[in-house]
């Protein structure tokens, strides 16, 4: 009786209702979660940044913005981005370019554009979410999984803007571009001759990137890591005292604001890059297994995001901006406990920066955007 009611029902052709927070295209799991990571980083962040209210009220204004963009690109339907993609690319790289030619300088980098009524910005931050778009838009055109030609272009749109990236010099974010456009590629269904290839053609190009492409200062990183002991006072520092207020937090950690390598100045970039040892030292082992708890679960509802999208271009898409996601605390936390050489790649939600905060909220507007713009279900 109760089958054949739903059978007439979904016959003429009435739909679901749509909750409110589906009509504001969000979804409140995944927000809920965002909100308490940023919480607890503003916590971490006062420590880390010397009990600084400024530091914290600047940070919490950027998150203010950088959630305001995440509902704006959630507004959007996923066709958009699909139809813009390209667009956006032509645009991303004559910034990249741009950039190399105009482009404002600081600290040894030149990263920044500089246009007449905008505030400076870094067009290689919208890369991370316009090169996996346009791998997405390329591949979702092409019968999955795709050709060995096919492999090839959209591979080529990808290293494209990281060679320009590199040439800033910016190893950590050409990384992440890269990592984002890769995992939309490995996505499309790749073959594990091909997965095997690559990495074979990784290690033969391996060489000739330390010889030819790679900077001092970033052959020095590797090194270092290799043996931080042999200058202890020099570029292994940073790796020491991280690994070192890693290691005495214990179990437990020795207390909010009670934390001697950062407040004592031992520790570097305690705010910014290395604020993971903050976080390790204070709150100790519960309290960096209790963030990466959290990750775990945003990582694993945006995965499920991408596995129930609706087209080939929103789960390639969804998936690579969740992987991008993942890449960010490998990285980060790599580098911070000596895992991993020195990149410069922020720990998402929890250091100070404003740039990448509001890159990673857009990512997850746009993963918002895939999974509430699908078609209502008919009961």
């Amino acid at each position: 009786m109760m089958g054949r009611a739903a059978s007439v029902q979904a016959s003429s052709g009435l739909q679901r209702p749509a909750s409110l927070w589906h009509r504001l295209h969000i979804d409140p799991l995944l927000l809920l979660l965002l909100a308490l990571v940023a919480g607890g980083g503003l916590i971490v962040l006062y420590s880390g940044a010397d009990a600084s209210m400024a530091a914290v009220r600047a940070q919490a204004i950027r998150f203010g913005v950088a959630f305001a963009a995440l509902f704006i690109f959630a507004q959007l339907d996923p066709a958009v981005y699909r139809r813009w993609s390209p667009w956006l690319y032509v645009a991303g790289m004559a910034g990249l370019v741009a950039v190399l030619v105009v482009g404002v300088g600081a600290k040894g980098a030149q990263r920044w554009l500089a246009l007449p009524g905008l505030p400076r910005f870094q067009p290689s931050e919208i890369m991370k979410l316009v090169v996996p778009m346009m791998a997405a838009w390329y591949l979702s055109r092409q019968y999955l999984p795709p050709r060995f030609r096919h492999v090839v272009i959209a591979v080529g749109l990808v290293l494209l803007p990281m060679g320009l990236i590199i040439q800033q010099p910016d190893l950590g974010t050409s990384l992440l571009v890269g990592a984002a456009g890769m995992f939309v590629v490995f996505f499309a269904g790749l073959s594990w001759k091909l997965i095997t290839g690559f990495f074979a053609l990784l290690g033969v190009a391996a060489p000739l990137m330390w010889h030819f492409v790679m900077r001092d200062y970033q052959k020095q990183r590797v090194l270092t890591l290799l043996d931080p002991q042999s200058d202890p006072l020099g570029a292994g520092w940073n790796i020491i005292q991280s690994t070192t207020a890693i290691g005495s937090g214990g179990w437990s950690g020795k207390g909010w604001l009670q934390g001697t390598q950062s407040h004592l100045e031992f520790l570097p970039e305690s705010h910014t890059d290395f604020i993971v040892a903050v976080l390790a030292e204070e709150f100790g082992f519960l309290g960096l297994a209790t963030l990466l708890a959290a990750y775990t679960l945003i990582i694993l509802r945006c995965l499920y995001i991408a596995a129930n999208a609706q087209d080939s271009f929103s789960r390639l898409l969804a998936g690579a901006l969740t992987m991008t996601f993942f890449v960010y605390i490998v990285v980060n936390i790599g580098m911070v406990s000596g895992l991993l050489p020195v990149v410069g790649v922020p720990l998402p939600l929890i250091s100070y920066g404003g740039t990448s905060i509001v890159t990673l909220m857009s990512a997850f507007g746009v993963l918002m955007a895939i999974h509430t713009h699908r078609r209502m279900i008919t009961a």
